[in-house]
């Protein structure tokens, strides 16, 4: 189920992957970016996942979750509410950085896929938001 869901580019989503968009007190859905609550004003908020980001099989987010670029996420149970982006792991195991040359490599096979090329500006775009992110979520 990805009811409410907002999904970039080049997103994969394991099978089974599944969010909730409603809260169990119907109440209205908070989110996280970049460690701040934001109030929606909305009852039904699902999964909100950058570009390039990825789930494996079984994965499960609260309402209101949001993904960061180029996450990659696995494993049982529920992945914290905000995942940064170029964030690799999950909740058992927690998450660390998504090695940046990795994350390329894997963005010009998932485009060859469809017969696209990850182009030069395409390319520093990603190594300029990885640098950013690296600010806004220090290791």
């Amino acid at each position: 189920f990805l009811g409410h869901a907002y999904l970039g580019e080049w997103t994969n989503l394991g099978a089974d992957t599944n969010n909730s968009d409603l809260k169990n007190n119907y109440g209205d859905v908070q989110v996280t970016m970049l460690g701040r609550k934001i109030e929606t004003g909305r009852r039904f908020v699902g999964l909100m996942m950058g570009d390039h980001a990825k789930t494996g099989i079984n994965t499960m987010f609260n309402t209101g979750t949001v993904v960061g670029v180029f996450a990659n996420l696995w494993g049982g149970g529920f992945p914290p509410k905000e995942v940064p982006p170029f964030s690799w792991g999950g909740p058992q195991d927690g998450l660390s950085p998504y090695d940046l040359e990795r994350a390329i490599e894997t963005a010009r096979v998932v485009k060859g896929r469809r017969e696209r090329s990850l182009g030069r500006c395409e390319e520093d775009l990603i190594r300029a938001l990885h640098r950013q992110y690296q600010s806004e979520f220090p290791a």
